[in-house]
């Protein structure tokens, strides 16, 4: 299988699935990782954003995955058109031939989160993307969870995927990024992100777990 994980920013494709990435390397499936907001840098400087993008490569090496960086804005999605988003989209969807997507939930209190998720649903359509079987929307921890309270729809899962045998290196994954982990109890903390997978595991039955909403899944 041919999957593609949309995210908006370098750590995004390991905070929200990357346990389950992991599954489907170790499945024998192709995985590419778009990381949309790679062209500017709101946090960082030029250097500082350019080790920041190293990083993201080294974490793809690690993974075992296609990388491919999408040049658009950080925190600038949304002076962008719709359209525009939803091109960038279509054309990595085109470019890994996916039957599978996996993409930021669209109640994300984080602006670019939820315009690419927006454009990602968009994009996989059934008649514009018809190779796609599967969309399914992870949470992105320290915004997600702030969805509901700022008026947005809550992430209710409905899927939840047994990451028992890779958690630890998800862990050691989003490590990398040291720039990007702070210390507990953020939720971007490693001891969090920890008790996050095995919260998610008590919810649906194992040590371990990432958790989806599913826009389509095709059988």
């Amino acid at each position: 299988m041919n999957v593609l994980v949309v995210a908006a920013h370098p750590d995004d494709e390991v905070l929200g699935p990357g346990g389950t990435i992991l599954r489907h390397v170790e499945a024998g499936d192709a995985v590419t990782a778009l990381v949309a907001c790679t062209g500017t840098n709101l946090r960082y400087d030029d250097a500082e954003a350019a080790a920041l993008l190293d990083v993201t490569r080294e974490v793809a090496g690690l993974l075992g995955i296609r990388l491919v960086l999408g040049g658009l804005p950080d925190q600038g999605l949304d002076t962008l058109s719709l359209p525009t988003v939803v091109d960038v989209v279509a054309r990595e969807i085109d470019a890994a031939a996916a039957g599978m997507v996996y993409v930021h939930h669209w109640a994300d209190l984080n602006r670019d989160h939820r315009i690419l998720g927006e454009a990602t649903v968009v994009a996989t359509r059934p008649y514009a993307a018809p190779g796609v079987r599967t969309v399914r929307c992870f949470e992105t921890p320290s915004s997600t969870e702030w969805g509901a309270p700022a008026g947005l729809d809550p992430f209710v899962p409905g899927l939840f995927v047994d990451i028992s045998g890779t958690l630890e290196k998800k862990i050691a994954a989003f490590e990398r990024y040291r720039s990007e982990v702070r210390p507990a109890p953020h939720p971007r903390s490693l001891a969090a992100l920890a008790d996050r997978g095995r919260f998610w595991g008590s919810v649906s039955g194992s040590d371990a777990a990432e958790a989806f909403v599913v826009v389509r899944d095709h059988w």
